[in-house]
C-alpha cells in the first residue's frame, strides 16, 4: 500500500507559528513520524506540503491515478476550496481520503467549524495534535 500524505498553506511553519495552537512539532517531525510509523505496517508514504492550493489538486489528481488514498490536512483550505473538495472526490470515490486537523477546529473561530471536505471524507481527525496522522494511517492500515 501506498499513501499520500498532503499539508496545505501554512503547515510548513509548524514549530513556529502560533506554538500554543499547533504545538512545537516541526513538519518535519511530522514527516518522520509518518514515514516510520507507516514502514511499520508496510505503508510507504508520499508527504507533501504546499501552500499553493493548484499544487496540492495536482498531487491529490496523482493519489487518484495511482488509486492511493490520501491523507490530508488542508489548512485553511478546509473551510475555502471548492476545487480542493472536486479534485478530492475522485478519490473519495476509489480509495478514500482522511481530512487530519492538529487543532480542534470545531472548538475555534466559527469560520474554521465548516469544512468543504468533510462531507465526503471517509473521516475527520480534528483535536489530538500530530498523532492524528498516525490514527490516519493505522486506519488505511486495517482497511
Amino acid at each position: 500500500m501506498h499513501i499520500m500524505v498532503l499539508n496545505g498553506p501554512n503547515l510548513n511553519r509548524l514549530g513556529k507559528r502560533q506554538p500554543d495552537v499547533y504545538g512545537h512539532t516541526t513538519l518535519a517531525d511530522v514527516t518522520d513520524m509518518v514515514t516510520t510509523h507507516a514502514a511499520q505496517h508496510g505503508i510507504e508514504v508520499t508527504c507533501r506540503q504546499s501552500n499553493h492550493e493548484g499544487e496540492l489538486i495536482d498531487w491529490v489528481h496523482e493519489a487518484a491515478d495511482n488509486g492511493w488514498p490520501v491523507i490530508i490536512n488542508p489548512g485553511g483550505f478546509t473551510h475555502t476550496s471548492v476545487a480542493l473538495r472536486d479534485a478530492l472526490a475522485e478519490v473519495a470515490d476509489t480509495s478514500g481520503f482522511v481530512e487530519v486537523h492538529i487543532s480542534n477546529v470545531h472548538a475555534r473561530e466559527p469560520f474554521r467549524q465548516k469544512s468543504l471536505l468533510s462531507p465526503i471524507a471517509v473521516g475527520v481527525i480534528a483535536g489530538l495534535g500530530v498523532e492524528g496522522y498516525r490514527l490516519a494511517i493505522d486506519y488505511f492500515a486495517r482497511r
